[in-house]
């Protein structure tokens, strides 16, 4: 293993009382370090994920209320991520036409997620990045696909699987972020059209009615990684000077060390 994950992770491991990062507070830390030229967010809702962002960003929701203090370039688009990911001109706010940093927060349904994934990948670039939400829920209750929860993931967890089964090329990592978990995919390929040539027949073969059949490894986060070491790491760095100098992105494998780091729950 790293010598840095090697240290990092130990430590971790003996601070089993620490207050767990919120999932907007690892959304700051990406943007301060990683420093995308684009931003892309799914579902923005009031606009705490947006807050993070001082970068020109596209915030999409069909049906937004905006409370936060706001302070970037930003285009908001009254639209679902289905219409909005139809349109030709969809990122045409963005200069370089490229998307650097989604985080997908939309409908929590697995086969919308799966959607919103599949056409934000094909917007972006290898040295990109792209998180999604709630995928780690903390009860069945709280993953089914009909909301009876204050709280609710929905059966979005499913997409880490798939992910995993359909594209092993990616790297994917679950953060143990309050409240819901995140998903984080880095290694992406906008060229890939695997997820698009089976999109009918893995959403055939996933979807089930309630209640979800919620893996326990899920249900108490046996995979996770602390997001602390994951948000510390210098792939962010590396990625970022990939992307401005046009070199060839770095090998982001190493991080897959990290799953498990998670303190228990």
């Amino acid at each position: 293993m790293n010598p840095w994950l090697r240290s990092r992770r130990v430590l971790a491991s003996s601070c089993v009382g620490f207050q767990r990062m919120e999932r907007h507070q690892f959304l700051s830390v990406i943007h301060e370090r990683y420093r995308p030229r684009s931003y892309l967010e799914i579902g923005i809702n009031d606009g705490l994920g947006l807050a993070r962002s001082r970068t020109r960003t596209i915030g999409v929701d069909p049906d937004f209320c905006i409370t936060a203090e706001l302070a970037c370039d930003l285009e908001l688009v009254r639209a679902t991520s289905d219409d909005f990911f139809a349109r030709a001109d969809a990122i045409s706010w963005f200069p370089d036409g490229v998307v650097d940093f989604t985080f997908i927060d939309g409908l929590h349904l697995f086969e919308f997620v799966l959607r919103d994934f599949m056409n934000t990948e094909r917007l972006s670039a290898s040295t990109s990045v792209v998180v999604l939400d709630d995928v780690l829920p903390r009860s069945v209750s709280e993953a089914a696909r009909h909301q009876h929860t204050l709280l609710w993931a929905g059966d979005t967890y499913k997409v880490t699987a798939v992910l995993e089964r359909h594209r092993p090329d990616l790297t994917t990592l679950l953060l143990d972020t309050e409240p819901t978990g995140l998903l984080l995919v880095l290694g992406i390929d906008p060229t890939n059209t695997v997820l698009a040539e089976r999109y009918d027949e893995i959403v055939a073969e996933v979807t089930t009615d309630d209640p979800q059949p919620v893996p326990d490894d899920i249900l108490h986060r046996r995979a996770a990684a602390d997001p602390r070491l994951v948000a510390g790491s210098p792939i962010w760095g590396e990625l970022a000077t990939a992307r401005s100098t046009g070199a060839p992105a770095p090998p982001v494998e190493a991080l897959r060390s990290l799953r498990g780091s998670a303190a228990p729950r």
